[in-house]
Protein backbone atom coordinates (compact mmCIF):
# COMPACT_ATOMS: atom_id res chain seq x y z
CA UNK A 1 0.00 0.00 0.00
CA UNK A 2 2.88 2.35 0.95
CA UNK A 3 4.99 1.46 -2.09
CA UNK A 4 1.64 2.10 -4.13
CA UNK A 5 1.39 5.92 -2.37
CA UNK A 6 5.28 6.28 -3.11
CA UNK A 7 5.22 5.40 -7.23
CA UNK A 8 1.88 7.59 -7.66
CA UNK A 9 3.61 10.32 -5.88
CA UNK A 10 6.50 10.09 -8.50
CA UNK A 11 4.37 9.68 -11.19
CA UNK A 12 2.61 12.38 -10.64
CA UNK A 13 5.76 14.70 -9.64
CA UNK A 14 7.60 13.45 -13.08
CA UNK A 15 3.81 14.80 -14.68
CA UNK A 16 3.70 18.16 -12.96
CA UNK A 17 7.73 18.60 -13.89
CA UNK A 18 7.65 21.33 -16.14
CA UNK A 19 11.75 21.88 -16.04
CA UNK A 20 13.18 24.49 -14.27
CA UNK A 21 13.28 28.24 -15.56
CA UNK A 22 16.09 30.84 -15.01
CA UNK A 23 14.50 34.57 -14.49
CA UNK A 24 16.43 37.50 -12.26
CA UNK A 25 19.44 35.42 -11.95
CA UNK A 26 17.00 32.79 -9.69
CA UNK A 27 16.49 29.34 -10.38
CA UNK A 28 12.57 28.43 -10.01
CA UNK A 29 10.55 25.51 -10.68
CA UNK A 30 8.27 25.40 -13.62
CA UNK A 31 5.58 23.91 -12.00
CA UNK A 32 5.18 27.22 -9.88
CA UNK A 33 2.27 29.50 -11.16
CA UNK A 34 3.38 33.28 -11.84
CA UNK A 35 2.54 34.26 -8.48
CA UNK A 36 4.34 31.98 -7.12
CA UNK A 37 7.23 32.26 -8.99
CA UNK A 38 7.59 36.08 -8.59
CA UNK A 39 7.50 35.45 -5.03
CA UNK A 40 10.54 33.61 -4.88
CA UNK A 41 12.63 36.37 -6.20
CA UNK A 42 14.14 38.64 -4.06
CA UNK A 43 12.39 42.19 -3.99
CA UNK A 44 9.29 40.64 -4.92
CA UNK A 45 6.42 40.63 -2.04
CA UNK A 46 3.15 38.87 -2.14
CA UNK A 47 1.33 41.91 -3.56
CA UNK A 48 3.60 42.64 -5.78
CA UNK A 49 3.41 39.66 -7.43
CA UNK A 50 -0.63 39.73 -7.71
CA UNK A 51 -0.13 43.35 -8.92
CA UNK A 52 2.47 41.89 -11.78
CA UNK A 53 0.12 39.11 -12.26
CA UNK A 54 -3.05 41.20 -12.69
CA UNK A 55 -1.48 43.53 -14.92
CA UNK A 56 0.02 40.85 -17.18
CA UNK A 57 -3.38 39.44 -17.66
CA UNK A 58 -4.86 42.43 -18.35
CA UNK A 59 -2.27 42.87 -21.05
CA UNK A 60 -2.20 39.82 -22.65
CA UNK A 61 -5.05 37.48 -21.24
CA UNK A 62 -2.85 34.91 -19.71
CA UNK A 63 -4.24 33.81 -16.38
CA UNK A 64 -1.57 34.59 -13.07
CA UNK A 65 -2.47 31.31 -11.84
CA UNK A 66 -0.77 29.90 -15.31
CA UNK A 67 2.03 27.66 -14.14
CA UNK A 68 5.21 29.23 -15.28
CA UNK A 69 6.66 26.38 -17.25
CA UNK A 70 3.92 26.82 -19.87
CA UNK A 71 5.12 30.15 -20.92
CA UNK A 72 7.19 30.76 -24.14
CA UNK A 73 10.53 32.20 -24.43
CA UNK A 74 8.58 36.04 -25.23
CA UNK A 75 6.38 35.87 -22.22
CA UNK A 76 8.69 35.53 -19.75
CA UNK A 77 11.11 38.22 -21.42
CA UNK A 78 8.08 40.64 -20.80
CA UNK A 79 6.83 39.29 -17.39
CA UNK A 80 10.88 39.81 -16.70
CA UNK A 81 10.57 43.01 -18.32
CA UNK A 82 7.80 44.07 -16.82
CA UNK A 83 8.83 42.81 -13.19
CA UNK A 84 11.30 45.55 -13.37
CA UNK A 85 9.89 48.17 -14.51
CA UNK A 86 5.95 47.58 -13.21
CA UNK A 87 5.04 51.52 -13.43
CA UNK A 88 4.85 50.93 -17.53
CA UNK A 89 1.81 48.98 -17.14
CA UNK A 90 -0.18 51.16 -14.03
CA UNK A 91 1.26 49.94 -11.01
CA UNK A 92 1.35 52.64 -8.02
CA UNK A 93 4.04 54.48 -7.49
CA UNK A 94 4.12 53.83 -3.94
CA UNK A 95 4.19 49.73 -4.72
CA UNK A 96 7.79 50.35 -5.64
CA UNK A 97 10.48 49.42 -3.22
CA UNK A 98 13.02 52.39 -4.10
CA UNK A 99 11.29 55.54 -4.65
CA UNK A 100 13.27 58.93 -5.13
CA UNK A 101 16.45 57.27 -5.27
CA UNK A 102 19.24 59.14 -3.50
CA UNK A 103 21.61 59.31 -7.38
CA UNK A 104 19.07 59.86 -9.54
CA UNK A 105 15.78 61.22 -8.04
CA UNK A 106 13.84 58.69 -10.04
CA UNK A 107 11.17 55.83 -8.68
CA UNK A 108 12.85 52.62 -9.45
CA UNK A 109 11.82 48.79 -8.25
CA UNK A 110 15.12 46.91 -7.53
CA UNK A 111 14.82 42.95 -7.86
CA UNK A 112 17.73 40.21 -7.19
CA UNK A 113 21.49 41.14 -6.98
CA UNK A 114 20.15 44.71 -7.82
CA UNK A 115 18.59 45.20 -4.43
CA UNK A 116 21.31 43.89 -2.71
CA UNK A 117 23.95 45.62 -4.32
CA UNK A 118 21.91 49.04 -3.88
CA UNK A 119 21.07 48.28 0.00
CA UNK A 120 24.71 47.55 0.19
CA UNK A 121 25.49 51.16 -1.08
CA UNK A 122 23.18 52.98 1.30
CA UNK A 123 24.96 51.63 4.12
CA UNK A 124 28.33 52.69 3.22
CA UNK A 125 27.01 55.58 2.52
CA UNK A 126 25.94 56.28 6.22
CA UNK A 127 29.02 54.66 7.59
CA UNK A 128 30.91 57.46 5.47
CA UNK A 129 28.56 60.26 6.74
CA UNK A 130 29.05 59.03 9.99
CA UNK A 131 25.61 59.01 10.69
CA UNK A 132 24.12 57.61 13.62
CA UNK A 133 22.72 54.87 11.95
CA UNK A 134 26.39 54.11 10.10
CA UNK A 135 27.34 53.70 13.05
CA UNK A 136 24.70 51.66 14.10
CA UNK A 137 25.17 49.25 11.26
CA UNK A 138 29.33 49.17 11.60
CA UNK A 139 29.02 47.77 15.16
CA UNK A 140 26.30 45.41 14.02
CA UNK A 141 23.58 46.53 16.47
CA UNK A 142 20.07 47.50 15.51
CA UNK A 143 19.33 50.66 13.42
CA UNK A 144 15.83 51.41 14.02
CA UNK A 145 15.43 51.59 17.87
CA UNK A 146 14.65 48.18 19.12
CA UNK A 147 15.68 47.49 22.31
CA UNK A 148 18.74 45.54 22.66
CA UNK A 149 18.61 44.61 26.52
CA UNK A 150 17.51 41.30 26.10
CA UNK A 151 17.46 40.22 22.11
CA UNK A 152 19.77 41.99 19.73
CA UNK A 153 22.72 41.39 21.45
CA UNK A 154 26.44 41.09 20.15
CA UNK A 155 29.84 39.54 21.09
CA UNK A 156 30.76 37.86 23.99
CA UNK A 157 27.60 36.68 26.31
CA UNK A 158 28.32 37.23 29.88
CA UNK A 159 25.99 35.70 32.70
CA UNK A 160 24.47 37.94 35.22
CA UNK A 161 26.37 36.18 38.61
CA UNK A 162 24.33 37.36 41.99
CA UNK A 163 26.61 38.77 44.97
CA UNK A 164 27.80 35.71 47.19
CA UNK A 165 26.85 36.35 51.00
CA UNK A 166 29.72 36.07 53.28
CA UNK A 167 30.88 33.66 54.90
CA UNK A 168 28.90 32.81 58.41
CA UNK A 169 26.70 35.39 57.65
CA UNK A 170 23.79 33.32 57.87
CA UNK A 171 24.67 31.67 60.95
CA UNK A 172 24.73 34.89 63.31
CA UNK A 173 21.61 36.50 61.51
CA UNK A 174 20.02 33.13 62.27
CA UNK A 175 21.51 33.35 65.80
CA UNK A 176 19.80 36.86 65.99
CA UNK A 177 16.43 38.35 66.72
CA UNK A 178 14.81 40.91 64.11
CA UNK A 179 16.66 43.56 66.75
CA UNK A 180 20.08 41.89 67.17
CA UNK A 181 18.93 40.65 70.57
CA UNK A 182 20.28 36.56 70.92
CA UNK A 183 16.97 34.89 69.71
CA UNK A 184 14.70 33.31 72.65
CA UNK A 185 15.89 35.54 75.22
CA UNK A 186 16.30 38.91 76.58
CA UNK A 187 18.43 41.52 75.08
CA UNK A 188 22.09 41.72 76.57
CA UNK A 189 22.99 44.98 78.32
CA UNK A 190 24.96 47.25 76.16
CA UNK A 191 28.60 47.92 76.67
CA UNK A 192 27.96 51.51 77.39
CA UNK A 193 25.57 50.43 80.28
CA UNK A 194 27.91 47.95 81.63
CA UNK A 195 30.64 50.48 81.75
CA UNK A 196 27.91 53.20 84.06
CA UNK A 197 28.64 52.37 87.89
CA UNK A 198 25.31 51.89 89.66
CA UNK A 199 23.98 54.11 92.34
CA UNK A 200 25.39 53.21 96.07
CA UNK A 201 23.17 51.55 98.38
CA UNK A 202 21.70 53.97 100.80
CA UNK A 203 22.84 53.09 104.76
CA UNK A 204 20.74 51.57 106.79
CA UNK A 205 18.70 54.18 109.23
CA UNK A 206 20.10 54.13 112.31
CA UNK A 207 17.50 52.47 114.60
CA UNK A 208 16.40 55.03 117.36
CA UNK A 209 17.71 55.01 120.56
Amino acid sequence: MAEDKRQQKEQKEKADDLGIIRMAGRDIRGNYSIVNALMQIKGIGYNMARAIGLAVERKNGINMYTKIGTLSEAQLSELETTMKEPTKLGIPNFMLNRRNDVDTGVDMHLVGTDLTVSVRQDIDRDIRAKAWRGFRHMYGQRARGQRTRSTGRTGATIGVTKGKAMPGAGGEAAAKGPSGAPAGGKAAPSASAASVPTAAAKPAEKTAK
